[in-house]
């Protein structure tokens, strides 16, 4: 098969498993994910590991799209009404799920580095499930507007919590050098970089929304702007996530037009998303789950209980409304995307050891589970909430 045939295919397969998933009362992510899975490299393998890379790029698009809606949620009323709660909620969540990842795999492996990097991995939560079950069910409110922040914000808490964990491991593995600016200075600075690319090309963004004579007009617009950032985000070792969130808050900020704007994105998304989802879940390979042992599952467990543990004691400590402390750390739990992202990082910075190989087969048959569990933990969190409009 050529792309198109494989992608149409996909995408079609993917949506009537999502419509079955939906009769179950499950969030249609999960069934995107299933859908991937037979189709996949577990399955009949008509989406195969060589086809999968050529649509590669369809990953960083919806990943843009994803994150560029995310930042159109925080709106500086919110940011003051939740900013507080939002940061400190993400900063325990990732380190409660980093301190408990970290000290429970090296009590079964006994391997300092490769603890440390599961326990950096294990603080990332992906957006784009999150997102999508928020968006599938038109929620609204404190808990769905603090989720939407955590969630934001996560990704920079991660990126530092690998960068200074990847630094001491290789330490370990390869005897490099530990030093301030690689730890922590690099990390900040790419951070502070993301965010200013994204800002300045949100003022642009926002002008040429301003001069459109029609919203088919702002559709290019805002596509070609994505693609823009991602792509020099991309080139330039930026992140891309970041580069886009801050674009989006930004429109969401200072755009006349940005209802408009995103009504528009929204119409057109649904089937890069879901190709999204798809594809990630191709890349799963049900094979490697016997293979993850005692520290696999430890992982899996740990992982959402220092998720949950570390975003309700954030919550407290911020005193953030009843309904976020209850339900918050039950939308952080997916890890598809990031974890397929932050896999193939680890391969690349610690080719050919036990490390990378281990790291690897742990994170692809964890996130098998994390994204049949998180979907519908997310979406029982807003149900029970109350914050949900269908």
């Amino acid at each position: 098969m050529n792309p198109f045939i494989s992608l149409g295919l996909a995408i079609v397969t993917g949506v009537l498993f999502g419509k079955l998933m939906n009769k179950f009362k499950v969030p249609a992510v999960a069934g995107y994910i299933l859908g991937g899975l037979i189709l996949g490299v577990s399955g009949f393998n008509v989406l195969s590991p060589d086809m999968i890379d050529k649509m590669s790029f369809i990953n960083d698009f919806a990943l843009s799209i994803i994150s560029f809606n995310i930042g159109a949620e925080l709106e500086i009323s919110i940011i003051k009404k939740l900013g507080k709660s939002i940061f400190v909620i993400a900063f325990f969540e990732a380190m409660g799920a980093f301190v408990l990842v970290t000290s429970v795999s090296y009590l079964i492996s006994k391997n300092l580095a490769m603890s440390l990097i599961l326990g950096a991995i294990s603080s990332a939560t992906a957006p784009a499930a999150t997102v999508m079950v928020l968006r599938e069910y038109n929620a609204r409110g404190p808990l769905t507007s603090t989720l939407l922040g955590v969630v934001a914000v996560d990704d920079a808490i991660s990126l530092i919590i690998y960068a200074m964990a990847a630094s001491v491991a290789k330490v370990f593995t390869n005897h490099d050098i530990i030093s301030v600016n690689r730890v922590l200075l690099l990390p900040l600075k790419e951070i502070a970089l993301s965010v200013t690319v994204g800002a300045i090309f949100g003022i642009g963004l926002a002008y040429l929304l301003k001069i459109s004579k029609r919203e088919t007009e702002m559709l290019p617009f805002i596509i070609g702007m994505l693609l823009m950032v991602d792509g020099l985000a991309t080139q330039f070792n930026l992140s891309p996530l970041m580069t886009t969130m801050a674009m989006g808050i930004m429109i969401t900020n200072i755009s006349s037009h940005k209802n408009k704007a995103f009504d528009s994105l929204e119409k057109f998304s649904p089937p890069i998303v879901a190709a999204f989802f798809i594809l990630a879940g191709s890349r799963l390979n049900i094979a490697f789950i016997p293979q993850i042992g005692l520290l696999g599952v430890a992982y899996l467990l740990v992982r959402m209980i220092g998720k949950i543990l570390g975003a309700t004691a954030g919550a407290t400590i911020s005193k953030a409304p009843l309904v976020v402390k209850k339900y918050i750390g039950l939308g952080l739990l997916s890890q598809v995307g990031v974890a397929v992202g932050l896999a193939i990082t680890v391969g690349r910075e610690f080719p050919g050891t036990d490390l990378g190989n281990m790291v690897v087969t742990i994170l692809l048959a964890t996130t098998i589970a994390t994204e049949i569990i998180g979907p519908v933990l997310t979406k029982y969190a807003v149900f029970k909430a109350g914050e949900t409009n269908i």
